[in-house]
């Protein structure tokens, strides 16, 4: 084994321990600890675990190599404005009056301020986007393993559904609550360290943040030289128009607001209050890596353009040819690597250079990549493949708690057996987490694209299926629940069959005006606000005393008729 390997057996050992021995110390036997934690979580905890359960593999892993890879620099902003953004409108919008409201999921919300029929219609939604967005994450597990402990990305998802398994099933939203704040410490830590080291030793600044702006001139220059455009430049790239930031951008923000694993995460909290405090340490810790993740991406993309280019093919890096050697490093299209043109390297160009590029590196390999490129020694390696693995089993075990819940306490409970006790629906819970994870691990194994593009399209679902009915249902007394299912199903569907259509795995089709898949979401949602709308106005209204409570929630401080429906649930 490489030292290397060793470290990252080490870090991971160690990590996976205490994630398991948190798992068991915090163990349920009732329905309120597995869904919500008791209610009891504290806003910073509770923050830190938000935190974790919202930086998922994409991330951590691919959001650095989203912005130096696939967007080229500038056009990756969409990510960051979306993500945090989408935070700060779920923050001041949504979570004070859906922890008002006092339900344990998104489609209970759903069906007790709509109806039966929306409520399942909330169920499939919720599935569908969870699955999505785990595929991701599993997804993410699979390069980790398969780079750094050389088993196959069959294994090393299976060994990350092993331990999601485990703790998820075992200890619930309260296992997986504090599971997730010592997840947020490892990855947090695994990410900044790597990034300062590499800012002190390339601008003598050691805070990322401040030192990739010495360099952005540097990189402008030698990307100009081999074809790309500018790292800075703005839209230069005609698939990241004008238009196309604004709707990606939209899709992410709204699709933030309408996660129904990030929702959930709200009821934990002790109040109202501790609510709106969860979501300010929420933005806090966000931001330590979103902050971080451009001068990453800058200082690694540098270095990367600079070896490949001025290096002989027989001389290149050792982290080169470990990432070609499990194949996410190739030639274009997935080819071999080739010297195409005879000159002696690998050459990294872009499409307007006179040198034929001959270089394809995986977007997802970034990070996980940047202390090998930075020369930095491999116990920082090891801890930074630690950091995307708790990153990635963070947010998968929040998803599966949405499916097991959705299925458990909407479906079983509420539908077909309202009188099971609670053992029983912890049963029902557990057994439906069990089969998601074996979903979960299949669609880790085949995703339907690399871990960001994916997590972006599950943004687009959220957005297009749930965040109209949130905001209507809180804030129009009037959407009726003829509406919500209407506007939900037609939102979905919509959405869901035009990135079917798209996806290079799928269809490949051209779309329509150019909009990506990642920003059909911010249309799906306009549809679901027009046909909720439109319906509501000739379907029966809800009844008075749904309307009182939809007006007295808006209100500071618990009126009767809110103690009165919380006692009802």
């Amino acid at each position: 084994m490489t030292d290397i390997q060793i470290w990252t057996l080490v870090f991971v050992g160690i990590t996976f321990s205490l994630y398991i021995y948190i798992a068991y110390a915090s163990r349920v036997s009732s329905t309120a600890d597995f869904y919500v934690a008791g209610g009891g979580i504290p806003a910073p905890a509770n923050g830190a675990a938000i935190a974790a359960d919202w930086m998922s593999a994409a991330s951590f892993i691919s959001m650095a190599g989203i912005i130096a890879l696939a967007y080229n620099g500038y056009a990756g902003s969409v990510f960051l404005m979306g993500w945090t953004g989408g935070y700060v409108l779920l923050a001041l919008l949504l979570a004070p009056y859906l922890r008002k409201f006092g339900k344990f999921t998104l489609p209970e919300f759903v069906g007790d301020r709509y109806s039966e029929t929306a409520r399942l219609v909330a169920v499939l939604s919720a599935i569908v986007i969870s699955f999505v967005y785990v595929a991701g994450q599993m997804g993410g597990v699979g390069v980790v393993f398969t780079r750094f402990l050389g088993v196959s990305p069959t294994v090393g998802v299976m060994i990350g559904m092993a331990i999601v398994f485990f703790y998820a099933v075992l200890g619930g939203m309260k296992g997986i609550t504090w599971t997730q704040v010592a997840q947020y410490t490892v990855l947090i830590i695994a990410y900044l360290i790597p990034a300062v080291a590499v800012s002190a030793s390339v601008t003598g600044n050691p805070l990322p943040q401040i030192g990739f702006g010495q360099i952005l001139g540097e990189l402008d220059e030698l990307q100009r030289s081999l074809g790309f455009e500018a790292f800075t430049e703005a839209f230069t790239d005609p698939r990241y128009g004008m238009q196309n930031m604004l709707l990606i951008t939209a899709a992410l923000m709204f699709g933030t607001a309408g996660l129904p694993h990030v929702i959930v995460r709200f009821y934990t909290a002790k109040s109202v209050r501790a609510a709106r405090y969860s979501a300010v340490w929420a933005i806090v810790f966000i931001g330590l890596l979103y902050l971080t993740a451009p001068a990453v991406a800058s200082f690694s993309k540098l270095e990367v353009l600079d070896s490949l280019n001025t290096t002989p093919s027989g001389e290149l890096p050792g982290w080169f040819s470990t990432w070609a050697d499990v194949d996410l490093i190739t030639g274009p299209d997935g080819a071999p690597l080739e010297d195409l043109n005879g000159d002696g390297m690998f050459n990294y160009t872009g499409g307007a250079s006179d040198i034929a590029n001959e270089v394809a590196i995986n977007n997802d390999i970034l990070v996980l990549a940047s202390p090998e490129i930075a020369g930095l020694p491999a116990p920082l390696v090891g801890l930074v493949a630690a950091g995307a693995l708790a990153a990635a089993l963070s947010t998968a075990s929040g998803l599966l708690l949405v499916i097991s819940s959705s299925v458990a306490n909407d479906v079983y409970y509420k539908r077909v057996n309202p009188g099971a006790t609670e053992k029983q629906q912890l049963m029902v819970g557990r057994i439906t987490m069990g089969l998601a994870i074996l979903v979960a691990g299949y669609l880790g194994i085949n995703p339907p694209g690399f871990v960001g593009e994916v997590v972006a399209l599950a943004f687009g679902l959220a957005a297009a299926s749930f965040f109209p009915i949130l905001v209507l249902g809180i804030f129009w007394k009037k959407a009726t629940a003829m509406g919500a299912a209407a506007g939900m199903i037609a939102g979905l569907a919509f959405t869901l069959a035009y990135m079917i259509w798209t996806l290079e795995i799928y269809f490949g089709g051209a779309g329509i005006a150019g909009i990506p898949p990642t920003g059909i979401g911010t249309i799906g949602m306009l549809v679901n606000f027009a046909v909720t709308i439109v319906v509501s106005q000739f379907t029966p209204k809800p009844s008075e005393k749904m309307q009182a409570l939809v007006e007295e929630i808006r209100y500071p401080g618990r009126t009767k008729l809110v103690e009165e429906h919380l006692k009802e649930g």
